[in-house]
């Protein structure tokens, strides 16, 4: 997909408030793929010792049904743009509601471990799609003036979304007797959990025949008369539509079509500054922050919690990923980009220690000792808020500004590949890991986090205040 950025517009002021509502409407609505991603992602969580049960799998056989999304994810990830240059924004979205749907009911209704395998590719494919169409479309709908504001819309939906799942995970094990296996609606609880996704799967489809094409879209394809409309629609009618439509042309015709050979030139194959981008996506994932929103729900049941109260503390560690990500979003302007990563570096790498010395513990009747199970869940929840305000956002923003315009699209690709080959390392080797040494793989993660801070002090440059044309 081409990039959205665009020259300052002279002709587009700040949408008047009778168009502020719509327009908010219209972002809400895209971003219910932001929603999806979040809820799919880490619905499975709910259901893994459910899976492992059923199916009588091993660690290692369970942790590929559990990454094997990731793959899908790269996928439609990869596709989503050119497929939305062919057909447009919207189509693209309603093909993702369309294999959320699929992915959903399949999952729910598996017929043995390999089409539930199947079913999870599926998912992630639409994940892939969201995670790409989402943020595109919003920054080509929304107005100059607020593009900023309501392109966080989709963060923010990606955490409501891993949040809302795990309240749903815990309410229905609650149905269930606290029993994952347990019968609800003619199936098991943990296919229960999984088949709800229908419902915003379906509301996002919906949703997509409400909201109108991308303005960009329709001049790329000759329809300006129609663009125009839409312009006025959520820009409002005052403004300059001629004026507009030029520069919207004007920078589709000057943006540079960065292609993987752009981002060579060095004896170590990539250039620097793409390195560098794919080292932030790589330490991103190498705290082992997924492994709490995957399996946070198996590990605590590990180590003697409840599954009932292991559900609970998934959920109010879904709520402090908001909470940090809000923080994020409120000062990644303020002190900026590296200042925050140093400090999400330096708190994550002390709570993953304290974690990993938590767990070093001999389990007393299949429990952690009180004063370990308390240090465990305390420095679990630190993890996450540290890992929301800093890294979880930063690195995001970071890819988005690091690289020189004409390398943006590939390296932004690279980056983004790395990022998910990296959450597939960690999502399929965690099980085998902690069957092996619990407070040895958290002592794995503390490294990569401790590692992090000399890497950004060293190479990661600050991006805030700058105009993108000044990233050399």
């Amino acid at each position: 997909m081409t990039s959205t950025a665009q020259p300052p517009a002279s002709g587009a002021r700040a949408a008047h408030p009778d168009h502020l509502g719509h327009v908010i409407f219209i972002t809400a609505a895209a971003a219910m793929g932001g929603f999806l991603f979040g809820y799919d992602s880490s619905v499975i969580n709910g259901a893994v010792e459910g899976i492992r049960g059923k199916y009588d799998v091993g660690s290692a056989t369970l942790a590929q049904v559990i990454a094997i999304a990731l793959i899908g994810c790269a996928i439609g990830a990869a596709t989503a743009g050119r497929i939305a240059d062919r057909i447009g924004r919207i189509r693209v979205m309603q093909i993702a509601a369309a294999l959320f749907t699929i992915s959903a009911v399949g999952s729910a209704l598996p017929f043995a471990l390999w089409d539930l395998a199947f079913w999870r590719v599926l998912g992630g494919i639409a994940i892939g799609m969201a995670s790409v169409i989402g943020p595109a479309y919003i920054a080509e709908v929304a107005p100059p003036a607020y593009r900023g504001r309501l392109g966080s819309f989709q963060q923010a939906a990606i955490v409501i979304g891993i949040a809302v799942s795990q309240l749903v995970n815990w309410g229905i094990l609650n149905l269930a007797d606290g029993d994952q296996r347990g019968e609800l609606l003619g199936i098991e609880a943990w296919q229960v959990m999984l088949g709800v996704m229908v419902v915003p799967a379906v509301l996002y489809g919906l949703l997509s025949f409400a909201i109108p094409e991308s303005p960009r879209f329709l001049i790329s394809v000759g329809k300006v008369d129609k663009a125009k409309a839409i312009l006025a629609d959520v820009e409002g009618k005052h403004i300059d539509l001629d004026l507009r439509v030029n520069e919207i042309e004007l920078a589709m015709r000057s943006e540079h079509k960065s292609t993987f050979k752009d981002l060579l030139g060095s004896r170590f194959g990539f250039l620097p500054i793409v390195w560098v981008g794919i080292g932030l996506s790589v330490f991103q994932q190498l705290v082992g922050i997924n492994v709490a929103f995957y399996y946070s729900a198996t590990l605590w049941q590990s180590v003697g919690i409840n599954p009932s109260d292991s559900f609970f503390y998934s959920f109010t560690t879904s709520i402090i990923n908001i909470v940090g990500t809000v923080i994020a979003m409120i000062f990644v302007d303020r002190i900026g980009r590296r200042p925050l990563a140093l400090i999400g570096s330096a708190g994550m790498a002390l709570a993953l220690a304290f974690e990993a010395w938590a767990f070093s513990a001999d389990l007393i009747d299949g429990k952690l000792p009180h004063a370990q199970g308390v240090v465990a869940l305390i420095a679990a929840h630190v993890f996450v808020l540290f890992f929301a305000l800093s890294w979880g956002v930063v690195v995001w923003v970071f890819l988005g500004e690091m690289f020189p315009n004409r390398l943006r699209a590939a390296a932004l690709g690279v980056a983004a590949s790395a990022q998910w080959i990296a959450n597939w390392a960690i999502t399929a080797s965690f099980p085998s890991l902690s069957e092996w040494n619990l407070s040895g793989t958290y002592m794995i993660y503390t490294f990569f986090a401790v590692l992090s801070i000399p890497f950004v002090l060293k190479f990661v440059k600050e991006t805030k205040g700058k105009a993108l044309e000044e990233m050399g």
